[in-house]
């Protein structure tokens, strides 16, 4: 009965961990202080070498969701953003419907939050700008912890869950 109920359960930090150990994919980890926005990050772990990302939950009015992930530093007009994905008018996605599919709280969605999504509700979307810098840094899937990963390997992470990312110039849309 214990394992059913796990099963139901969104994946753990250490689940996580125990994924990309199986996966043969190396990655680092540190715990700070819960930062919920860019800047916080930036004040917790700025120092480390990399690409800081922010990572948008969204939903469009046709109840289409999305997951957009880009460098700290990139605006993003959600009004241009609609039309450069094929989605209708773009909102935040509510906090339930992200427990629900991402298995995460707000200020922790990170790419790695995939992994819970195994009906694949969720589109991925990469900015472009993602390619060119080193390792990415992302919570894993809680904002006390930020894992280093290279880019390649988040791309390994992305097949082995299922979810193919779409990729977008987010500093043309």
């Amino acid at each position: 009965m214990a394992e059913e109920n796990r099963a139901s359960q969104p994946a753990r930090p250490e689940d996580l961990f125990a994924r990309l150990t199986a996966l043969a994919i190396p990655f680092t980890t540190i715990e700070h202080a819960a930062a919920f926005t860019v800047d916080q990050g930036n004040a917790a772990i700025g120092h480390l070498p990399g690409v800081h990302i922010k990572n948008l939950f969204l939903c469009d009015a046709k109840k289409v969701m999305w997951l957009v992930v880009a460098p700290g530093d990139r605006g993003i007009d959600l009004k241009r953003l609609a039309p450069a994905i094929g989605a209708a008018r773009l909102s935040f996605g509510s906090l339930d419907r992200l427990m629900r599919v991402l298995g995460v709280t707000p200020g922790s969605v990170t790419p790695f939050a995939v992994v819970n999504d195994t009906g694949h509700q969720v589109r991925l979307v990469l900015d472009a700008a993602l390619k060119d810098d080193g390792p990415i840094n992302a919570h894993p899937l809680t904002n006390t912890m930020t894992s280093a990963i290279a880019f390649t390997d988040l791309l390994r992470f992305f097949a082995a869950t299922g979810h193919e990312p779409a990729w977008l110039d987010l500093g043309a849309a």
